[in-house]
């Protein structure tokens, strides 16, 4: 089974879209029953809350319900249960690579290290692109995830 956490700041933007398109894209696959996927973020500010509204719209929009997704803080133990932690930008992955534990076998790397032109390193924050921010991370996320599941079918995602 694949273990994937995909991690950004608050969890109620890019982590949380990156898990709702994941988890769409690998039921569509039929790979459902054989991944577990979940987001987390960085730092607590939104703990318990849902995905910004304008998230979920655009989510919705494409048929990916990202409705009963709540913010959550990343936690030690995380490094332990997933194989794969993809961060959002490099200052998450600092981050995440400041917080694993020695003896953690995950994987921790950037997500746009799997889309398939490696345009930029960072997902860009939705909030700073103006009136099609948050569709410009979405398609960005899409053609991500689109890639990592080929990937992980291959069983290469390292």
């Amino acid at each position: 089974m694949t273990k994937v956490l995909f991690v950004c700041t608050g969890n109620i933007c890019r982590s949380p879209t990156a898990e709702g398109v994941f988890r769409h894209l690998a039921n569509a696959a039929g790979l459902g029953n054989d991944a577990k996927i979940e987001s987390a973020g960085t730092h607590s500010y939104h703990v318990g809350n849902p995905p910004d509204p304008r998230t979920v719209r655009a989510a919705a929009n494409r048929g990916i319900d990202l409705s009963n997704q709540r913010a959550r803080r990343v936690r030690r133990e995380d490094f332990h249960k997933f194989d794969l932690i993809l961060a959002m930008d490099r200052s998450h992955l600092e981050h995440l690579r400041a917080l694993r534990p020695k003896d953690s076998l995950a994987e921790v790397r950037l997500f746009l290290d799997y889309h398939p032109s490696e345009i930029l390193k960072d997902v860009p924050d939705p909030y700073y692109g103006g009136d099609n921010g948050f569709e410009d991370v979405l398609d960005m996320i899409e053609q991500t995830i689109t890639q990592l599941i080929k990937i992980l079918r291959q069983g290469k995602a390292s």
